[in-house]
């Protein structure tokens, strides 16, 4: 029976994992932290799963959580261009945004009560090595520094050799709910983006503001200081910023109780995106296949990372379904499997972050406003980036589309 090793415990490692147990392969995970770790750590993200996503979720085994008020159904925009910026756009299914904290300590159980071996253990370079004399095959989901490194940037899908926005994650009590439930989108040319997402984490359902600051911009004010160095400066930084570029949201606090969660739901940090080689051959003749953060790191602005990452391991997955030879062509399969749309979500999220940005995005945000149907695809087709793509790669396209605007 073939044995698997997955290096990583996160969404991509996780699934993959869950997914070959299924098929009644043999599979050990390799993270540095135990679930309860994860569970008491510091906040990762605010990634919300599309309902494509949630349909491999159900699919999994994994997709029932009744105590957990999740869900949103709409982005609600308020738009940088033009004299009218505020304009909705509606999913066909509703997505849903559950802490990493909680989400992954479940799949964590999981996978062990379904038969996988989960090991704690900080692994480096000749650690990887050594796994692959052991194993079938190693995945490799996550892994910084010497790790990632070991698998090259494709520079043709690679544009940024440095980070485009400065991010600024927190969690908050006293920001009203839409009705119905949503996510703001805001976007701002020039000063940047501000996402506030509804969260089910330790506190209940409260909501994440992300904000995403161009570097050197007015909004940048906000990575000036570290959180814990100064909480009342900081949320005072945040209440201006609300004020100044985004009067929608700031409408909507309750300053007697708008406060954080907890002093770990801050983060605040800056990364290149990146696409990078699908596999790589190591001195020894043996592969190690990359997935999941390793394979694609994207900004976070258009919701991908999650998604894209469950996506990719389940098109893995389907590769090790009809295929248990492990040499170079399996690999290839792989990577033909998954590239449309990890590629597509890569080249989306590139675009929306170019500085300065594209005309024609704002061309086509300008044409949401007056046009629902359009707003809706643009929203729903954040469950499939190939076809956003088909409204947004071009000048060209975006002409074609928008040329029929409702007015």
């Amino acid at each position: 029976m073939p044995h698997i090793a997955i290096v990583g415990a996160g969404v991509a490692g996780l699934h993959l994992g869950l997914h070959l147990l299924q098929q009644g392969k043999e599979v050990t995970i390799f993270t540095n932290r135990t679930a309860q770790e994860v569970f008491d750590g510091r906040i990762m993200n605010s990634v919300s799963h599309m309902h494509v996503t949630q349909a491999i979720e159900n699919q999994l085994g994994i997709g029932d959580w009744p105590d957990v008020d999740a869900y949103y159904y709409r982005h609600y925009h308020y738009n940088g261009w033009g004299e009218d910026r505020e304009f909705y756009g509606d999913f066909t299914m509703p997505s849903r945004v559950i802490d990493y904290r909680i989400y992954l300590p479940r799949l964590m159980r999981e996978f062990e009560q379904r038969g996988g071996e989960l090991i704690i253990r900080e692994l480096d370079r000749a650690g990887l090595e050594a796994l692959t004399e052991q194993y079938d095959l190693v995945v490799v989901s996550t892994g910084k520094g010497e790790i990632g490194a070991m698998f090259p940037k494709r520079e043709d899908k690679s544009p940024y050799a440095k980070p485009q926005r400065n991010l600024t994650l927190s969690l908050w009590h006293g920001v009203r709910e839409y009705d119905p439930a949503g996510v703001a989108v805001n976007v701002v040319p020039g000063v940047g983006e501000l996402l506030v997402i509804p969260i089910w984490s330790h506190a209940g359902r409260v909501h994440a503001l992300l904000f995403e600051s161009v570097p050197g911009g007015t909004q940048d004010v906000l990575n000036s200081q570290k959180q814990h160095e100064d909480p009342e400066g900081f949320r005072q930084r945040i209440l201006d910023v609300l004020k100044t570029h985004y009067p929608p949201v700031f409408d909507r606090v309750d300053h007697d109780n708008f406060k954080l969660t907890s002093d770990k739901d801050v983060l605040q940090g800056a990364f290149a995106p990146s696409l990078r080689e699908d596999y790589i051959q190591l001195p020894n003749g043996k592969f190690l296949l990359a997935l999941g953060d390793v394979h694609l790191t994207v900004d976070p602005v258009t919701a991908q990372g999650g998604n894209a990452a469950a996506n990719s391991a389940k098109d893995t997955a389907a590769v090790f379904a009809e295929d248990d030879v492990y040499d170079e062509h399996f690999l290839r399969k792989v990577a033909r499997r998954r590239a449309e749309r990890v590629e597509a979500a890569n080249d989306w999220v590139n675009m929306m972050i170019a500085t300065p940005g594209h005309d024609r995005i704002g061309q086509f945000f300008s044409a949401m406003v007056t046009d629902k149907a359009l707003a809706d695809e643009f929203t729903e087709n954040f469950n499939y980036p190939t076809r956003q793509l088909d409204l947004l790669a071009s000048q060209a396209r975006v002409d074609a589309r928008t040329a029929a605007v409702v007015r």
